[in-house]
This record gives structure tokens, C-alpha cells and sequence, in this order.
């Protein structure tokens, strides 16, 4: 892919102190098109980070054709710039798009144009603990139409962001409120991609968990609201002695890349996990009992977030006296370690983009 470079005549100054998530961005942003009548995708290039100028009539403004990623760049103690697993983005990224009536953006391009983008912006790689580089690519419909049908052009951009901790608590227990009002996600719909509106209609009942004082929601399936699916935008594990469950990827779940990472890790240690419909009423008596002794989310913007508290139509059941687990806590501290270079890393599941010359 020829990737044309246009420089920004000025850059900015970088961030000091806490960087908080997604509030800082880079000084350049990648943008390739497509066009049906074009051949397809065209004219890819990096650009000073600033405005994309879109016609009223753009089709994303309206029929909601839109899909993200979420991935991560990380600075190891050798100065080595390196990715995490970002082959499985590019074929998240893929299927989202198939699935929304969206062109394909081809692995090796999705790939390239990732780490183009992050060698140019090598020096936004922070280097504190627990800091890394958030990058965002996505693609939208820009066709003018209101007619409803797939649009025949689109862009595929690629922002970044420096960013520490996605919550506030870092790895420390939050506190879970079980949804079932709301749902996520239906056999058939398209709980299994990352496109936009899984996330603006979840809004609602975020705001609804914080105003009971819970940072996150634990959503239950959307036919009979009863078995176990995401917890916010995680995917979710629970620990029952040896044995993991996790909620299945069969249509409505997010095939989590920390997810399917936790899941072989787990694994290489001997554990044993059941990717299953487990139903509320079983997750609650566990935590009741004490069977359950540890719970998590995964995802690339938390890793891992452990969970302290769930709350089910009133009825309150505390995990591990609130406390982060063993074991969440070894998952973290490996899964962290392979992405910052500190852990041997046995899977290949790095890539470096550049090494910066001290």
C-alpha cells in the first residue's frame, strides 16, 4: 500500500502528568477511501490530525453504517514500539464490516496502515507504567443518500491516543449492576460486532447503574434475560475453583481479543474453562455461597477490571470479600507483561513496529 505523508506545520506540545483515556490525540491521523466506481479503496495517506469534512447527506449521519477497533502500542524498557495480537482487530474489524453491508478493509492493509500510522507517531508512545497508546481505526459510510441501501463510498481512519487507566479505580474491585430492563443484544443482531449503535443503545442503561452508585452493567441475554453475557463493553469471566465460565461467542457476545487471550492463558496453566450460557440465578448463588470466588472483564481499553460487587434486582452478593483475586491478579500482571515486553512472550502474539534508537 503506497501511503502518501503530508506535514503538519506544526506539532503539539505533549501531554505531562495523568493522561485519563481518549482525551489527548496525536499530531496525525490516516484516512484511505473507498469508492465502488473507484475499484475500491484508494488514496491512503497520513494527515495532521484536525476536522473530516462530511456532506448533511452522508449515509453514516443516518443509516448508522459504522464500525470500530480498539488495539493498543506499547514502549518496552528496549525502546521497542510493539503491537498486541493485531491480526485478530483486522479480522474483528472484517466481519463487523461484512455484517453491516460494509467493504472489507484487507488484513495486511488494516495492518500497514496501523503501523505506519505508529511509527510516525512513535515519540506519542508513553513510557510511564501502565501508559500506552490507544489507537481507534474505523470506517463509515460517506455516500449522499437517504435512500435507504449500502452506501458505494466510505472512509477507513485510523486516529490515536496516549492514555493510562480506562477507569478510574484501576485494578481494583468495581461495583456491577445487573441489567433487566435493557438488553444488549439478540440471536441474529449484531451483538458480535463493534459498530456504534451497540454502544449508544447500551447508554441508557449505563446511566441507569451509575445512578444507583455502580460503575458498570452486566447485561443478560435479550430472548429470555436470564443466562450471563457482557459486563459493559467486556467481556466477562467468573471463577469458580479450577473452573472459568465465560459466556460463549455464538452471535450476541464480542469475540474479545483480551478475551481470547485470557482464555489461553488459562488454559497453558491448567484451568479449565466452560464457555457456556451460565444463568444469573447460578452467578448470584455463587457469590452467595462463596463457590464464586473470583469475577473479571476483559478488554483492550481495561485489560482486566475485577469485580467486587453484583447487584440483581435489589439483592446485593460481594465477590471475594471486594477484594482483587489471585488469579486476576497473575492474569493482569502476565497479560500487561507480554504486551509491554517485561514477560516472555511463548504465544508470538507481539509484533514490533519500530525500535527507538537511545
Amino acid at each position: 500500500m503506497d501511503i502518501k505523508f503530508e506535514e503538519a506545520k506544526t506539532l503539539k506540545e505533549k501531554p505531562t502528568g495523568a493522561l485519563g483515556f481518549g482525551k489527548i490525540y496525536t499530531d496525525y491521523m490516516f484516512i484511505a477511501d473507498y469508492d465502488a466506481d473507484q475499484g475500491g479503496w484508494h488514496d491512503a495517506r497520513i494527515v495532521p490530525f484536525g476536522p473530516i469534512e462530511l456532506s448533511p447527506a452522508s449515509m453514516v449521519l443516518h443509516y448508522a453504517q459504522e464500525t470500530f477497533e480498539g488495539l493498543k502500542a506499547y514502549r518496552t524498557k528496549d525502546g521497542v514500539i510493539q503491537l498486541f495480537r493485531p491480526e485478530m482487530n483486522a479480522r474483528r474489524f472484517m466481519n463487523s464490516n461484512e455484517r453491516l453491508s460494509m467493504p472489507k478493509v484487507p488484513e495486511d492493509m488494516f495492518i500497514d496502515a496501523v503501523k505506519a500510522l505508529v511509527e510516525v507517531e512513535k515519540d506519542w508512545v508513553p513510557n510511564e507504567e501502565g501508559e500506552s497508546l490507544y489507537i481507534r481505526p474505523y470506517m463509515f459510510a460517506t455516500e449522499a443518500s437517504v435512500g435507504v441501501h449500502p452506501a458505494t463510498s466510505y472512509k477507513f481512519v485510523i486516529i490515536c491516543s496516549p492514555v493510562g487507566a480506562y477507569y478510574p479505580e484501576g485494578v481494583n474491585p468495581v461495583k456491577i449492576w445487573v441489567e433487566d430492563e435493557y438488553v444488549r443484544a439478540t440471536p441474529g443482531g449484531t451483538g458480535f460486532t463493534k459498530c456504534g449503535g451497540n454502544y449508544a443503545g447500551s447508554l441508557k442503561a449505563q446511566e441507569k447503574a451509575e445512578e444507583q452508585g455502580y460503575t458498570q452493567v452486566l447485561w443478560l441475554d435479550g430472548v429470555h434475560k436470564k443466562y450471563v453475557e457482557e459486563v459493559g463493553s467486556m467481556n466477562a469471566m467468573f471463577v469458580f475453583g479450577n473452573t472459568i465460565v465465560t459466556a460463549p461467542i455464538d452471535g450476541t457476545v464480542l469475540p474479545g481479543v483480551t478475551r481470547d487471550s485470557i482464555i489461553h492463558l488459562l488454559k497453558d496453566w491448567g484451568y479449565t474453562v466452560e464457555e457456556r450460557h451460565m444463568p444469573i440465578d447460578e452467578l448470584m448463588e455463587g457469590a452467595k455461597n462463596g463457590k464464586l470466588t473470583e469475577a473479571f472483564g476483559t478488554g483492550t481499553a481495561a485489560v482486566i477490571s475485577p469485580i467486587g460487587e453484583l447487584c440483581f434486582k435489589g439483592e446485593k452478593a460481594v465477590i471475594n470479600d471486594f477484594k482483587t483475586g489471585d488469579l486476576t491478579q497473575k492474569l493482569y500482571d502476565t497479560l500487561t507483561g507480554i504486551q509491554w515486553g517485561n514477560v516472555e512472550d511463548p504465544f508470538g502474539w507481539t509484533q514490533e513496529v519500530v525500535r527507538i534508537q537511545e
